[in-house]
Formats: C-alpha cells, structure tokens, sequence
C-alpha cells in the first residue's frame, strides 16, 4: 500500500518541489496551501491550512480521514522570514514569527498527533534551516524561531519513540525558492545602525544570489522518507559542515568568519 504524505506549503518552493515529486514516484500526496482554490491545476490534492488560524488547524484531522484512511509521514514545511537587525524589528512583527514558524509548526503537529498514535507508527519531518543552528546576524527572530522548532522536536522525538513515530529535522542554508522573495523586512530604523545594517543587507542579499538550486533538500527529504531509522537532524548545502564544524572546535574562528561575511559584503 502507497505511503501518505501530508505536505504543509505545498504550493511554492520545496513544498511544490517534494509534493511534486512524491506525487510522481506513487505516494499519495496531500498538500496543504492558505489559498489552494489559487492553485487548480496541481497533480495532487490540496487542501486548505492557514498555520495562524486554530480553525483551519483544528479542522485538518477531519479534513485529512477525508482525503485518507492513515497519514505516514507529515512533513512540517510551511513558514516564512523575517529579516533585519533585532533592535529594529518591532516586537509585533517578531511575535507573528513566532506565531507562524514555531506556534503553527507545533500546533500542526499535535493536531496529528492522536492519529500517528492510534496507528503506533509514523514519521514527522519538519523544513528547518541551518540558522536553527548557528546564529547569523541580521535574521535574529527568524533565527530564534528555527532554535526554538529544533528544540520542540529534539525533544518530542523521545516522547513519540514508543509509539513508532520518527522524528527528523532537514536544515537548509540558502537554496533558490521563494522564501527570500516573500521575507518580510523589519520596518525599524535607528541611525546608529545606518552603516552596519547597510553591509548586513548586502550579505543577505548576497547569501540569496549565491543560493544553490532546492534539488539537494528535495532529494534529502524523499531519502529520509526511504529510511528506516533516520537520523534526526539532517543539514543541507554548501558549507554546511564547516559551520557546524568550526561552531563546535573553532568558535573564534566562525565567529571571525561571521563577522568578515558582513565587512566585506
């Protein structure tokens, strides 16, 4: 019997990258989109989720033994960014981060939660990013946000080992989806951070340019899906076990690295 696969942002980016190609290789794939009616013309269903509305959420069990009999795998993909100093970012715009990213990642969660446990078996993959963990400058609350998901799931892995629930976490650096082009800018300004906010955009900026193609994460996605016993935190891209790696034995030197990202941008 073919998997089920519950997708969230299935109609942009990685999601419509992995829904895409799941659908295509026999899995029964449900995506999930704010607006799905936008979207008629999808090899594979989807239906509608808003992450900051509890009715939309608290109605996707029932929406979802609609579409299926069982649920084998949710992959937690939707979110979005907020980019800008910390200072200059408003406490509202950071409150919505967190609303989306973690708050509507977790609520989404716990809503399927009573199925995978009924079932005693399942897989839960939640889209991270490698900020999740390092800290650079200039993306503060999304960084927080991604941190605190990591720490959610780092966690519930071990509560949902005796039910056969598998837990992973995929964290990205910079790929070319749509994530960048939807980031929401803090709309703060403090002079003091004229200069420095200047060079600290232009680094972003340049991360973006210089992004992979969202292949890898795809690819990273559907082989987990194929894993037995997968591992539970899972980085893609360019240069990422050099982070983590001088993050760990070279602090000195990442932070120096972080730094240099910004006065030379």
């Amino acid at each position: 019997m073919k998997k089920t696969i519950l997708i969230t942002g299935a109609s942009s980016g990685f999601g419509l990258m992995l829904a895409t190609r799941l659908h295509a290789q026999g899995f029964h794939v449900i995506g999930t989109s704010r607006d799905p009616e936008k979207y008629p013309n999808l090899p594979f269903k989807l239906i509608r989720l808003d992450l900051n509305d509890d009715a939309s959420i608290g109605a996707l069990p029932q929406e979802l033994a609609r579409q299926a009999s069982r649920l084998d795998v949710l992959v937690n993909n939707a979110g979005y960014m907020v980019t800008g100093l910390a200072e200059e970012t408003p406490l509202e715009q950071a409150r919505q981060q967190f609303e989306t990213n973690f708050w509507g990642t977790v609520k989404v969660t716990n809503a399927l939660l009573p199925t995978f446990r009924a079932q005693k078996s399942g897989q839960i993959i939640t889209v991270s990013s490698i900020v999740g963990l390092i800290g650079p400058p200039n993306l503060s609350f999304y960084t927080a946000s991604k941190h605190a998901v990591q720490g959610f799931f780092k966690s519930l892995r071990f509560e949902l080992n005796p039910f056969n629930i598998q837990v992973s976490m995929v964290e990205p650096v910079w790929f070319k989806t749509n994530l960048a082009n939807h980031a929401v800018k803090a709309s703060g300004r403090i002079s003091d951070y004229d200069s420095y906010r200047r060079k600290a955009n232009a680094a972003t900026q340049k991360g973006i340019d210089e992004a992979q193609a969202p292949d890898a994460v795809v690819n990273t996605i559907t082989k987990l899906i194929g894993t037995r016993e997968p591992r539970f935190s899972n980085p893609v891209g360019k240069m990422t076990g050099m982070f983590l790696f001088l993050q760990s034995y070279a602090p000195r030197m990442f932070e120096g690295s972080i730094l240099k990202s910004v006065e030379t941008a």
